[in-house]
């Protein structure tokens, strides 16, 4: 006997499509690296040992991608209108944060503003914060308070958010206020996944997706050594960014990780 569930296409699923829908328009670039995190995540482990304090994984790679962004300014770019560009100063990274509300798991929105110049331990909080925020089923954007105008927008019909997200797309600045001016997703983070996620594209010019963390034999200085790998996709909107600020940014973010940018000073301050 066939058995099944009937369930509303609920009005999230319908933001998520129509998210989705917006990141297909992009011309996107992805690029698919490997890096190693073998000695960021020894200092992590040690510093918890010692200390007993956790130092945030994910906290730390939002604050190597800001450091990293910071220097490369193309990645941090929206278009505005049909013949300008706005390159901004300020590194606001997009992060979603699963939530439960109404049965269902349910990702919500969050700009963490200036994040490149925030330490590693204010960014966790801040994270730390908001997976505390009590669920509001209402409520699509964590950590701040919505306009009038923005909680009409979310709780509208579908065609009348067809019709506004043309004025978002063309406006980089309303744009960067509600979608920062950086993604990363951390899907890694929720399960045991072996490998890359490939996102559809997202909002904004740049996502980093971070993936899983895999043992590999790796050859150093002659010595086959097993490490640990990390698996991220870079996407960018190829309107703004070509292969040589893309390029550049993979390695000065590959530079930061497998240096632990940031760890080694952190850690051994502590243990004096």
């Amino acid at each position: 006997m066939l058995r099944y569930t009937v369930k509303p296409f609920s009005k999230q699923r319908e933001n998520i499509t129509l998210i989705a829908a917006e990141g297909w328009r992009k011309h996107s670039i992805h690029a698919l690296v490997e890096m190693d995190v073998t000695y960021a995540r020894e200092l992590i482990k040690k510093h918890w040992e010692e200390t007993g304090e956790k130092l945030s994984f994910t906290a730390w790679l939002i604050r190597c991608v800001a450091k990293a962004v910071s220097e490369n300014n193309t990645l941090n770019t929206y278009r505005h209108g049909r013949r300008r560009m706005v390159v901004f100063e300020n590194i606001d990274v997009a992060i979603p944060v699963e939530r439960s509300a109404e049965g269902e798991f349910r990702p919500r929105g969050y700009v963490i503003k200036d994040a490149d110049k925030k330490t590693l331990r204010e960014l966790a909080e801040e994270i730390r914060s908001l997976q505390n925020e009590e669920a509001d089923a209402s409520k699509e954007v964590l950590g701040r308070k919505l306009s009038g105008f923005e909680k009409f927008v979310i709780k509208s019909p579908m065609f009348i958010k067809k019709l506004l997200l043309p004025i978002l797309r063309r406006n980089a600045i309303l744009k960067t206020k509600h979608m920062g001016t950086v993604g990363l997703t951390s899907v890694g983070s929720v399960g045991n996944i072996k490998g890359w996620i490939l996102p559809s594209g997202g909002l904004s010019t740049t996502l980093v997706a971070v993936g899983g963390i895999t043992n590999k034999l790796v050859m150093i200085d002659g010595n086959i050594e097993e490490h640990e790998i990390l698996h991220l996709t870079v996407t960018v909107d190829h309107d703004i960014v070509d292969g040589g600020p893309l390029a550049r940014f993979i390695e000065r973010l590959r530079d930061l990780v497998e240096n632990a940018f940031e760890l080694e000073d952190l850690t051994r301050k502590k243990s004096l």
